[in-house]
C-alpha cells in the first residue's frame, strides 16, 4: 500500500509541479505561437499517458498484491489488450506528430514579401548581413573569409557591394516585417536560437539552412547557441533588437556597407605601410 501511495503522489506531484513551475517559457515575440501550441498538446498527451500508467501500476500493486494461498494466473497473451494498447499508442503518437508536421510546413514556407538576412556562426561569435538598397544579398564563399572579409563575401559580385555587414555586433530587425534568416557556419555545427522568437535551426558547415519569423514586439532579445560547439559555447551570445520603423532607419543609417568597409581597410593598410616606411 505504501508503494502504491508513493506512485500516486509522484503522479499528482508531477502534474502540480508542471502548473506551478517557475521554469516556463519567456513571453513570445514572434508569429510562432504555433510552436507553443504544439508543445502544450504534447504535454497534455504525454502527461495523460504518464498519469494513466502510474495510476495503473498503483492499482496493480494493490489489486494483485501477495495473499496467502493465492496463485498468480498465467496469461502469456491477451489479444484484446494488445490491440487496445497498439491502437491507443498509434492515436497518441499521431496526435503529437500531426500538429508538428503542420507547423513545420508553415515554418519552412517563407512569405513572398520576406526580407532575406544572413547569420554566420563561428567559434565563438555571431556575424550578420543585411541586403543594401538593391534588396539582394551578394554571393559568398568560405575561401574568401579573412580578417578583412569575415563573412567571405565575393568582392566581384556587385550585388554584395551595398550589403550591410555587422561583425560581432547586434542585429536589428523591423517589427511586423517578415524575415527569412539564412544560416551558415564556417567551422563546426552551431544553432541560432532566440528563445522569445520560438525559432531555432542548426547551422551546418558547407550548407545553408533557414527559417523565417515576423517579430511582433519591440525590444532586445538574447541570441544563444543551442548546439554544443566547444569550450566557449556558453559565451557565444549576441543580441537581436526589434525596432519600430523610425528607430530601425536611424540604426540602419549608421551601418556600413561591404564596399565602405573594404575601402576603410585598404586605407588603413596603406597608412600603416606608409607609417612603417
Amino acid at each position: 500500500m505504501g508503494v502504491a501511495l508513493a506512485l500516486l503522489l509522484v503522479a499528482i506531484g508531477s502534474v502540480v509541479f508542471h502548473f506551478l513551475s517557475p521554469w516556463w517559457w519567456t513571453p513570445i515575440a514572434s508569429n510562432w505561437r504555433y510552436i507553443d501550441d504544439t508543445i502544450i498538446i504534447t504535454f497534455w498527451i504525454t502527461g495523460a499517458a504518464f498519469v494513466a500508467i502510474v495510476t495503473f501500476m498503483a492499482y496493480c500493486i494493490v489489486r494483485f498484491r501477495h495473499r496467502e494461498g493465492s496463485r498468480a494466473a498465467y496469461e502469456p497473451e491477451n489479444k484484446r489488450l494488445e490491440w487496445l494498447l497498439t491502437l491507443g499508442t498509434a492515436v497518441g503518437v499521431a496526435a503529437m506528430l500531426a500538429p508538428g508536421l503542420l507547423v513545420w510546413n508553415q515554418f519552412v514556407s517563407v512569405p513572398a514579401d520576406a526580407t532575406e538576412i544572413e547569420v554566420m556562426g563561428q567559434q565563438w561569435s555571431w556575424s550578420y548581413r543585411l541586403p543594401g538598397k538593391d534588396g539582394r544579398l551578394g554571393t559568398t564563399d568560405a575561401r574568401n573569409v579573412s580578417s578583412d572579409n569575415p563573412m567571405g563575401l565575393n568582392p566581384r559580385d556587385q550585388n554584395g557591394q551595398d550589403d550591410i555587414v555587422i561583425d560581432s555586433g547586434d542585429l536589428h530587425l523591423l517589427v511586423g516585417k517578415p524575415v527569412k534568416v539564412l544560416l551558415r557556419s564556417i567551422d563546426v555545427v552551431h544553432d541560432f536560437f532566440v528563445p522569445e522568437f520560438r525559432a531555432k535551426m542548426d547551422m551546418v558547415p558547407g550548407s545553408v539552412t533557414y527559417f523565417w519569423i515576423t517579430p511582433t514586439r519591440t525590444g532586445s532579445f538574447d541570441v544563444l547557441c543551442a548546439e554544443l560547439c566547444g569550450v566557449a559555447h556558453s559565451q557565444m551570445r549576441s543580441t537581436v533588437v526589434v525596432d519600430d520603423a523610425e528607430q530601425y532607419q536611424e540604426w540602419l543609417a549608421k551601418q556600413k556597407t561591404f564596399a565602405e568597409l573594404q575601402s576603410e581597410r585598404r586605407l588603413s593598410k596603406a597608412s600603416y605601410v606608409t607609417g612603417a616606411e
